[in-house]
């Protein structure tokens, strides 16, 4: 069965709305769940359109079951499948993912508002991991069936939350995440996907959390990429310098900052627990440390290797210095003097987590001597057991002392 693309483009939207005006006045809803498998089902025929197809279908089956809300179900159709009409309309490649955004906050925003539903925290995550896997995934032939079930999973995480943000921090709360992701895009410290995933995280910090929590996280940010790009030229010659000029991409944003936004997101959830504020902060300073002892011990002389003390050359993994661990420590300190005096955390808590990030960067190293180097585990994973290593440490600590 042959569909001209645009026929299969103005199909589809025009699917998504009829679904979306109609869907909320039909009762039982198993209906309209049989009605969207059978569009589906017709949608798998064309060739281009059978992984959309199939992740509709696959949502439907869920709304059916009652496993899913009508909200998730019909706004994982809007922010998908508009989103994706408006990215394939747009011919300005650099603007495609802005006109994916811009259709799907419209469309999403509308649905939430038409249904009634008032937490406005779950579309608003499910329209920015669309965007992430957007720029993620827009290379593979499965991207539409991944970005739908990973959208509405997503929503159905917070709508299992049911955290409700005041609505002016939420705004400032996108406003600036924003405008630090784009900041970040612009002086090309982070690609599309770190745009979007850094955006996440800085909303879901701020409304779980605190501002400080956030410019804690900047800080970190800040430093992390200066120090990266210090004498990158250098680093470059010497074959140690960190691939696309230090831009960091979705994988070094989480693998470094996942444990931070749970810590935030449980703080938020469980009465502000100063245990979870120890397990941020160790968590961030343990990415600080590690970060600062990778980029600025690269400049020094040979490392060791810290399982057996041998010398070994730049850049091996599991390779350390006195001048890395040294610079490791002063940037922990830096972090959380910057923490305690934003108000972010206590004074034994500061110095919880400097201890906690020293911990956090040589366990990175002996992560990396071993595991890493046997090929077990990519940089990604070594860097996300630094941090939550360093987390752990500091909530131990906390603990056993406070």
């Amino acid at each position: 069965m042959a569909v001209s693309k645009n026929a299969e483009l103005w199909l589809a939207l025009i699917a998504s709305v009829v679904a979306v005006a109609v869907a909320p006045h039909i009762r039982p809803q198993w209906i309209v769940a049989v009605a969207a498998i059978v569009i589906c089902a017709l949608y798998y025929l064309i060739a281009d359109s059978r992984y959309p197809a199939i992740g509709i279908g696959i949502i439907a089956v869920l709304y059916a079951a009652d496993m899913i809300s009508l909200m998730i179900f019909l706004s994982t159709i809007a922010i998908v499948i508009m989103g994706e009409s408006a990215y394939r309309i747009c011919r300005d490649e650099k603007r495609k993912p802005l006109a994916f955004l811009a259709v799907a906050v419209i469309a999403s925003f509308a649905t939430t508002f038409y249904l009634g539903y008032t937490l406005y925290l779950v579309p608003l995550t499910g329209i920015i991991v669309a965007a992430m896997l957007k720029t993620i995934l827009k290379k593979r032939e499965d991207a539409l069936l991944l970005e739908c079930l990973g959208t509405a999973m997503t929503m159905l995480l917070f709508e299992d939350i049911s955290y409700v943000p005041r609505m002016d921090l939420l705004i400032f709360a996108i406003i600036i995440s924003f405008a630090f992701g784009i900041a970040a895009y612009e002086m090309r410290a982070a690609d599309l996907s770190g745009l979007f995933s850094a955006a996440l995280m800085g909303i879901l910090i701020i409304v779980f959390s605190d501002i400080t929590w956030f410019f804690v996280m900047l800080t970190f940010f800040i430093l992390g990429s200066a120090f990266t790009k210090f004498k990158y030229d250098v680093k470059r010659k010497q074959g140690v310098a960190e691939s696309r000029g230090g831009m960091r991409g979705f994988l070094n944003v989480y693998a470094n900052g996942m444990v931070s936004l749970a810590a935030a997101i449980l703080y938020g959830i469980y009465d502000h627990n100063l245990i979870f504020a120890a397990l941020f902060l160790g968590s961030v300073s343990a990415a600080m440390a590690d970060t600062t002892a990778s980029e600025l011990g690269m400049l020094g002389k040979r490392p060791y290797l810290i399982t057996t003390f041998k010398r070994v050359p730049k850049g091996t993994d599991g390779g350390v210095t006195l001048f890395g661990e040294a610079a490791a420590v002063i940037a922990a300190i830096i972090l959380c003097a910057a923490a305690y005096l934003m108000g972010m955390a206590t004074q034994e808590i500061a110095v919880i987590c400097v201890a906690a990030g020293f911990v956090g960067t040589n366990i990175d190293s002996l992560v990396g001597a071993t595991l890493e180097r046997g090929g077990y585990i990519h940089n990604t994973g070594t860097n996300f057991i630094c941090t939550l290593s360093g987390g752990l440490f500091a909530v131990l600590l906390y603990i056993l002392l406070l």
